[in-house]
Formats: structure tokens, sequence, C-alpha cells
């Protein structure tokens, strides 16, 4: 079986979990978790295939998604008291996620023949818009909008994978390197709370 459809499978799981468990401590019914992982799983991927015009979009395509997507309702449901003790485990499924989906949506763009720059804001779509939706959804101000390093995570570690792929064609392990970049990258501004503060210059 393909790499990249295991990792995208693999992605599609752990963000969808991380919608499930933000249903669970919104304390969202059985509907509102399946709409909120769904939306997490799916969102970005979706936007990112609209705006390049790869339609069906993935999902549609290849029902595997959809299951990957329902798998996490049951996960969280049998294992909700050990999340509930992990408190960072949204954090978590998350920052993998967003590692996961850089690489794949910027790859993914690459591969239909649009530019790098274009490939690059494509990953970053990509990895953080159903993040945005979850949010959204779940009323809480989006990741993407706060000081925390988010997307420029995305782009730090999409920046890698270009610069690895021109210099090195080893495409398997220069994606696998670069998501642990995104993933290092935003674990380290949590851990150690870098921010990237926008301070208007005062009169």
């Amino acid at each position: 079986m393909d790499l990249i459809y295991v990792i995208d499978l693999f992605g599609t799981l752990v963000f969808a979990i991380s919608g499930v468990i933000t249903a669970i401590e919104k304390k969202f019914d059985l509907v509102g978790a399946t709409i909120i992982g769904l939306v997490t799983a799916i969102g970005g991927g979706t936007l990112r295939d609209l705006l390049i015009g790869a339609t069906p979009v993935g999902w549609m395509k290849d029902t595997n998604y959809l299951l990957a997507i329902f798998l996490a309702l049951p996960f969280c449901f049998f294992f909700v008291h050990i999340i509930r003790r992990l408190r960072k485990s949204v954090f978590l499924f998350d920052t993998i996620g967003i590692g996961l989906f850089t690489i794949l949506g910027l790859q993914k763009t690459l591969d239909i023949g649009l530019a790098p720059i274009v490939a690059l804001l494509m990953g970053v779509v990509s990895a953080v818009f159903g993040g945005v939706i979850r949010d959204v959804l779940s009323n809480e101000v989006p990741l993407i909008f706060r000081k925390e390093i988010y997307a420029s995570a995305c782009l730090a570690g999409g920046g890698v994978f270009l610069g690895l792929e021109y210099i090195w064609k080893a495409f398997e392990i220069n994606m696998i390197f670069s998501m642990l970049v995104v993933m290092a990258i935003r674990y380290l501004s949590v851990r150690h709370h870098w921010s990237l503060p926008f301070r208007p210059i005062k009169d």
C-alpha cells in the first residue's frame, strides 16, 4: 500500500480524534461529536481540493476516509476516561494532524503542476482549516488567530520539504523529516511559550 495513502488515512483519523475530543469536552451529543470530528478531519482537505480544482474531493472518491473518521468515535468513547486525564490530548492529536496534512496537501498541489509557493499555501490550508472550522463550531477563537505558533509551523515545515526536494531526491525521507519539523516547532513553541505577536507602531 502506498505510504502517502497510509499517512493520509492516519492523519484523517488523528484529526477526527482531536475533533471528537473537543466535542466531548464541550459536552456535545453523538451527532455533534460526529459533525465536529468530520469537519476537523476533512475540512482543510476539502477546501484545498476545491481551490485547486481537484473535484470530486478526495474523501468522496474513497470511503476509507469516512471509515477512518467514524473509527474516531468508538476510540474516544471507549478511552474517554484516559483521554480526559490527558489534559493535552487535543494538542497532541492536533499537532500530529497538522504535521501530516501540511506535507500531504503541499505534495498533492505540486502533483497537479501548480507553483511551489501555491503548494506551500495549500499545505497550510490543508493543515489548519479543519481546526478553524472545529473551533468556530465549538465557540472558540481559532488557534490560527492566536499568538501561538501554528500556521507558521506549517509554513516552516513545508519550506523545509521544498528545500529538501530541490537538493536531495529522497521523497519519503524528506516527507517524514518535514512532518517532524512541523510537529517539533509546534510542540516546542507551546512548551517554551514562543509566539509571533503583532504590535502596531504607536504614533
